[in-house]
């Protein structure tokens, strides 16, 4: 199959069935509610199970308990809809059974507004729902990075026994651009004998495997944190993703941004390449892990005057970026969160100003 015009939701609902999901459950809210539109059509058609659960809340746990039992299977929310979610995302983190999140994100806080926005990255990045538990998040900034990370994130979520979500704005769920779905990440659920409940520690053993969340021996509990935890510091060592632009540069600013708000960046560094203003950009394309190294080389360029990290929220992403750079150079934060997307003159004009 070669490239085909999709809108981002389709896609992403594509993606999960090329990759071998063939369970989704889901409650409709904007923007990401063509999802679940699709897949309600073409889950049944590739063999799998849509369901539309009655809360937010009840789909969180359709997902636990069908990832407990081996299952491939994800869902597709928006920023309240995560938030009624996150209970459930900490007991599969804790009970280590793999599952995708999509997040297609809408601005907040509270109800809000439908137009596009990046304002859960800490809910995200530092854990929205209770206790010490991380989850993997890949930030696309484009359809077909969305197809791939889909596609990736089932695996990765094997890989590791924990859930992975999926960052993205509105722009990325509403807009249409040429996608192909590569055959290579296509895919089977791995060793899930090692998670899965079905009354028995292995198929053919007498000796149960139960998934649980509860640890009532304050020992046995610190130390399933530290197994955890030691996920987390394997997830920093092997899975950091990042695209480095225009750093070859002798650049003067450094920016910071991700997913679409990125790709408005790249307009603003040819603009300003034209003009004689040398700019770079890092690009996280995992939110967790990091890409703390890559952004701490890139602040120590000489020539290098500022970091800036340009975000559609109101400065969340800016705080690691701060403790990326660890107080070399100042570090600056510039945005919006209303659902307009600055414009590259925005954005320029804000570098500028920071430059004086």
């Amino acid at each position: 199959m070669g490239k085909v015009l999709m809108k981002g939701n389709e896609a992403i609902g594509e993606a999960a069935i090329r990759a071998g999901c063939l369970n989704y459950f889901a409650y409709p809210i904007t923007p990401q509610s063509e999802v679940a539109e699709y897949l309600a059509r073409r889950m049944p058609e590739a063999g799998g199970v849509f369901l539309q659960g009655e809360s937010e809340v009840a789909v969180g746990y359709m997902i636990f308990g069908a990832s407990a039992c081996g299952a491939r299977v994800m869902t597709t929310s928006s920023s309240p809809g995560i938030s009624l979610m996150s209970e459930a995302l900490s007991y599969i983190a804790n009970a280590q059974c793999p599952a995708v999140f999509v997040n297609i994100m809408r601005g907040g806080p509270g109800l809000g507004g439908i137009l596009p926005s990046q304002a859960d990255y800490f809910q995200a990045t530092k854990g929205g729902g209770h206790g010490d538990y991380r989850l993997l998040v890949m930030a696309p900034a484009s359809i077909q990075e969305v197809v791939e990370m889909v596609m990736t994130a089932f695996p990765l979520a094997e890989k590791y026994r924990n859930p992975v979500m999926i960052l993205g704005d509105g722009l990325i769920g509403q807009m249409m651009e040429p996608v192909e779905f590569p055959d290579q990440l296509a895919s089977k659920p791995s060793n899930k004998d090692a998670w899965a409940t079905n009354g028995m520690d292995h198929r053919k053993s007498d000796k149960r495997n139960l998934v649980k969340t509860l640890f009532l021996d304050p020992e046995a509990l610190n130390n399933h944190n530290l197994l955890l935890k030691a996920k987390y510091e394997q997830m920093r060592r092997e899975e950091v993703r990042y695209e480095a632009y225009n750093t070859d540069s002798d650049y003067r600013v450094l920016l910071v941004s991700y997913g679409t708000m990125s790709r408005v960046c790249r307009t603003v560094i040819d603009n300003l390449k034209e003009e004689g203003l040398e700019v770079a950009m890092i690009r996280p394309q995992t939110l967790f892990p990091f890409p703390e190294a890559a952004i701490t080389e890139a602040s120590r360029k000489a020539g290098c005057q500022v970091v800036i990290s340009v975000e559609m929220s109101m400065g969340q992403m800016v705080e690691d970026v701060v403790s990326c750079v660890q107080g070399r150079l100042p570090v600056q934060w510039y945005g919006k969160c209303g659902g307009d997307v600055p414009t590259p003159e925005e954005i320029i004009g804000a570098i500028r100003g920071f430059l004086e």
